[in-house]
């Protein structure tokens, strides 16, 4: 499974719905649409065309952190983080999904009704400059203690996909390289060719 968080203003040299559409048509799993700090009135219309580019491909749209927007949408997930989830704990008929960075918020969150969670980082990315990466003994730990999909995330690319699988990832998520690639279609399909032989 390979989840893509979109980010707008990493999509430089392509539209931003061009490497969607193309992330789509190389089989990701899923779009989590994260747009952060965008008003219901803003991300509605990006959730609407998303939704329209996914069509019956069969690819979920999860909404990030804007239930309004999933609801309106009619997305098939919500993802949020950590606390949010437990202190708000709104009601969603979809897949609600939740970022964790430990073993600790694994084991909360799925006592909490979540049906998977994103665990990163795993290894080192710019996006979390100076922070230490976790590491794939992490996700070796928390596979032993929940039953929910681990996705992973963070500083990983088609050459280290089979370290987080190997750890017991259930699939992948992915932001910065496919957002940024030249080719999103070529290297959304060197990630899938990369996790294709792991069954979890």
């Amino acid at each position: 499974m390979i989840f893509l968080i979109t980010n707008r203003k990493l999509a430089c040299d392509k539209n931003f719905y061009e490497v969607i559409q193309e992330a789509i048509k190389a089989g990701i799993y899923a779009v989590i649409l994260r747009e952060k700090n965008l008003s219901y009135e803003l991300l509605l219309p990006i959730a609407v065309r998303i939704k329209k580019i996914i069509g019956n491909t069969g690819v979920k749209l999860i909404i990030n952190n804007n239930i309004e927007v999933a609801k309106a949408v009619e997305a098939d997930g919500y993802h949020t983080n950590f606390e949010s989830f437990i202190n708000e704990n709104l009601p969603f008929d979809g897949t609600r999904g939740v970022s964790v960075h430990s073993l600790e918020e694994a084991v909360e969150v799925e006592k909490h009704g979540a049906n998977y969670i994103l665990l990163g980082h795993i290894f080192k990315t710019d996006c979390k400059k100076g922070v230490p990466p976790r590491g794939t003994e992490l996700i070796r730990t928390i596979k032993k203690h929940i039953n929910i999909p681990i996705i992973s995330l963070g500083g990983i690319h088609p050459s280290n996909t089979h370290l987080v699988m190997d750890a017991g990832s259930n699939g992948i998520a992915v932001m910065s390289s496919i957002m940024k690639a030249k080719d999103p279609y070529s290297l959304t399909c060197e990630y899938i060719l990369s996790i294709s032989k792991f069954k979890h």
